[in-house]
């Protein structure tokens, strides 16, 4: 295979945009479907309240807070691979960063939506931000809702930012190819790059200082969001391990999620000449990396329970694999720590299908471990009088299931009206035009 030229990049790129297809329609219909059918079990939620979830006392956390957990985890590897990777230079980053960090913005954008929707009326959410106000009331800085709110917010605005910067050469790219409303719409978002050799070096200084900022993110979001959990002396909760443990899943997650969104768009959009298989190995070995840190952190839980000898905490996890909830824990296991295993065998690794399907397994167990944490602990706490089994109804998962349908609606949108693949980086990649050298040598 010949290496593509920048004409080549350019047109091969930007061929999806602006062009929808029978089969790209037909998956936005549906996804449209499946978010309508979320916001009228929203909107039931709203009218009846929040008995129509499956809360009973003291389980009062379940779907929504295991679904924004999720959310906020699955954005963690856009932010990592855009930011940590580009720090360190590694250059199987370039294919698949750009679609990574979108991924983030609308991870977040459908995290920051649980929030509003577990403390059932919705419409007093703006209580939970800190700002002057005539009530002379202030938030509780003691409270995991309003750690939430710092973390999440903080997270969005730079990873927004960050974002935003980097697509900003791609966008005069998209510019100088379209014409009419569309060209003066591209040329007040490029913001009046050109390309220059000023440009470029005052762009290079900034993406690199938001690519350090964003950095420390990847390690304090979900370390905050961990905290909602361990700060509390709930049994199974209450503990040290929780903020790596937190991390390595969120990037196990989010790597898992960038194939699971990136293979098919590769096919799709024929994009296979600058999304290898090259970068999905190494997005598999990373998973592979972080799943055995899960995987050790879950038998360290277990170890640190029963050697504490403390009946009420060794009782949860007892619990976990015996109890009501051990399809939850199984699940959890299976899909966490052994399916992953089949990459370390190249030639799965290195399989389109098999990439696939296991990234979707590990979504499904990741989800289901945020509600093995949650639903096991509050409904098995320190007193068997209380002791329940807490099961989502219908409304909980319709919710749930509308939350996908917003995340990949806004990642559909995306693929159409900006670059999916980083243009100008791809093309730092290859050989550049033969008047260039010319130019170089003289």
């Amino acid at each position: 295979m010949t290496e593509p030229t920048y004409q080549d990049v350019n047109r091969d790129v930007m061929r999806p945009l602006f062009t929808p297809s029978a089969a790209y329609l037909a998956t936005i219909v549906v996804t449209l479907l499946v978010l309508a059918w979320g916001g009228y079990c929203w909107w039931v939620q709203l009218n009846w309240g929040l008995g129509v979830a499956g809360y009973h006392p003291p389980v009062f956390w379940g779907v929504y807070i295991t679904t924004f957990v999720f959310w906020i985890g699955i954005g963690h590897a856009g932010t990592l691979i855009s930011a940590i990777l580009f720090l360190t230079r590694s250059r199987w980053r370039t294919g698949i960063y750009r679609a990574a960090e979108a991924m983030t913005i609308f991870a977040v954008m459908t995290a920051a939506l649980f929030p509003a929707i577990h403390v059932g009326r919705a419409w007093y959410a703006y209580w939970l931000f800190p700002y002057p106000n005539q009530r002379q009331l202030w938030q509780n800085f003691k409270s995991p809702l309003m750690w939430d709110v710092f973390a999440v917010s903080t997270y969005f605005t730079v990873s927004t930012v960050f974002f935003f910067i980097g697509l900003i050469p791609d966008i005069a790219a998209v510019r100088d190819t379209t014409k009419g409303f569309t060209r003066k719409l591209y040329s007040v978002l490029a913001v009046g790059w050109h390309g220059t050799d000023n440009q470029w070096r005052h762009y290079m200084a900034a993406y690199g200082f938001f690519a350090a900022l964003a950095t420390p993110l990847v390690l304090s979001v979900h370390s905050v969001v961990s905290w909602d959990f361990a700060m509390a002396q709930t049994p199974g909760w209450h503990s040290t391990i929780f903020p790596p443990y937190f991390v390595a899943g969120a990037i196990f997650s989010g790597c898992a999620m960038v194939i699971t969104l990136m293979l098919p768009l590769s096919k799709l959009f024929k994009l296979e000449a600058y999304i290898h298989v090259w970068h999905f190995e190494h997005l598999a070995k990373l998973c592979l990396f972080t799943g055995g840190i899960l995987t050790f952190a879950y038998a360290t839980e277990y170890y640190i329970a029963w050697y504490s000898d403390n009946v009420y905490e060794w009782g949860v996890f007892v619990d976990r694999v015996t109890g009501k909830y051990w399809w939850v824990f199984w699940t959890m296991v299976t899909c966490n720590c052994i399916i992953p295993l089949v990459w370390y065998v190249k030639k799965v690794r290195s399989s389109l299908m098999g990439l696939f399907v296991v990234s979707i397994f590990i979504n499904i167990g990741m989800w289901f471990e945020r509600f093995n944490i949650i639903a096991s602990s509050l409904a098995h706490s320190f007193d068997p009088a209380a002791w329940v089994y807490y099961f989502p109804t219908y409304i909980e998962w319709g919710i749930m299931l509308g939350s996908f349908a917003w995340f990949f609606l806004w990642f559909l949108l995306f693929v159409k009206i900006m670059p999916s693949v980083a243009i100008a980086e791809v093309k730092e990649m290859i050989r550049p035009p033969l008047k260039f050298e010319e130019h170089a040598a003289k």
